[in-house]
């Protein structure tokens, strides 16, 4: 259970990192004449990776019925 607790954070970790460079690159495209096409594309990826995000951390908090 430990070792997937882990794991679960290491991939949170990484998914986390991902999205805030996605932001970045995002951005950077958005300030310059950029393909459209390759901005929407990345903006999609940034909403799989939040919904990722927002899984892993339901996992990760457990459930406390009051």
């Amino acid at each position: 259970m430990l070792e997937d607790r882990e794991s679960l954070l290491r991939r949170l970790h990484e998914l986390r990192s991902e999205h805030r460079d996605l932001d970045t690159v995002i951005a950077r495209l958005a300030d310059s004449p950029a393909d459209a096409l390759q901005i929407q594309r990345l903006k999609k990826r940034k909403l799989k990776l939040k919904d990722e995000i927002s899984w892993l951390e339901g996992r990760l908090v457990p459930d406390i019925i009051a």
